[in-house]
């Protein structure tokens, strides 16, 4: 596989495979009042997720949970960092009712990492798992959870409850942590998929990595090659955009024949599920991807 260098412009233009057109159909706006009447935040906004519109217009939201600050400073994130308020209590009553408003079969839920509570936040993920099945009774509930600190307890808390899957992205290649992920750990991520799958069998792990960000093929490879010694079933594969120019610019777009031959790599390495492409983002039709869980 050779890694094809299609590098940004000096203009800064996308390539076509990564532009989105803007989107403003009735179920768009219908998603958009629902979120403001539910006070929530969404990484479809605070990422500047390329996908937004086509999910709105869809009625699908990634609900982001425990405010809009995170306490690291991750430089691919548009989150916004700073010291977060105390947790809103009421936050996974209005999740659950904003789901049930929208029709949701599948709900995604994700948080900022919140390193300043006892538990990491844990439970607030457990409680919103709960509330939302009992306010949607046989909705299904898939998590993105942060690192916790690599602390069990804290994932077993999230795993009690009974997510359909769970998710927690490495994002990039170790050689790149220091420049990416600040604050973070390869090998602790690493642990997080690996205690999961341990902690509840029955679980399906899921995790994705970002390509564009100056990594190599065999720094690919290798990772993969990681993710299934820990037992990693589902894998996302996507394409690294600078969401403003506060984060790191973009060191190559990757065309979409290379995401195909990824895609087929991933196939042969056993995962029970591979979605590899440009706009691919770790709930982007998550629904779809984990269909079969409700045979």
């Amino acid at each position: 596989m050779v890694l094809q260098e299609v590098k940004q412009g000096s203009a800064g233009r996308l390539p076509e495979w990564v532009r989105r057109s803007v989107l403003n159909t009735e179920e768009n706006r219908r998603v958009r009042g629902i979120l403001k009447e539910q006070n929530l935040n969404t990484i479809c906004e605070s990422g500047r997720c390329p996908n937004k519109g086509e999910c709105w217009a869809r009625g699908t939201a990634t609900f982001l949970l425990m405010g809009p600050l995170c306490t690291r400073t991750c430089k691919f994130c548009s989150v916004n960092k700073g010291l977060p308020g105390p947790l809103d209590p009421d936050e996974p009553a209005r999740v659950a009712e904003a789901a049930r408003q929208m029709g949701l079969r599948h709900v995604v839920l994700t948080s900022v990492n919140r390193d300043d509570l006892p538990d990491q936040g844990a439970g607030h993920f457990a409680k919103t798992i709960t509330t939302i099945r009992e306010t949607v009774p046989g909705i299904a509930v898939e998590v993105l959870t942060p690192d916790f600190q690599g602390r069990e307890d804290c994932i077993q808390i999230v795993l009690a409850a009974e997510p359909v899957v769970f998710n927690h992205n490495v994002e990039t290649v170790p050689r790149l942590y220091k420049k990416v992920r600040p604050g973070s750990k390869y090998p602790r991520s690493l642990k997080v998929l690996q205690d999961a799958k341990r902690l509840a069998p029955h679980i399906p792990t899921k995790s994705g990595i970002m390509l564009g960000l100056g990594e190599t093929e065999e720094e690919i490879k290798e990772v993969l090659a990681d993710f299934r010694t820990v037992d990693c079933d589902f894998l996302t594969l996507g394409q690294y955009l600078r969401p403003s120019r506060e984060q790191l610019p973009v060191d190559r777009y990757v065309t979409p024949e290379e995401f195909e031959n990824w895609s087929h790599f991933a196939w042969n390495l056993g995962f029970k599920m591979v979605h590899s492409g440009p706009l691919v983002r770790s709930s982007y039709h998550a629904e779809e991807l984990a269909g079969e869980l409700y045979a």
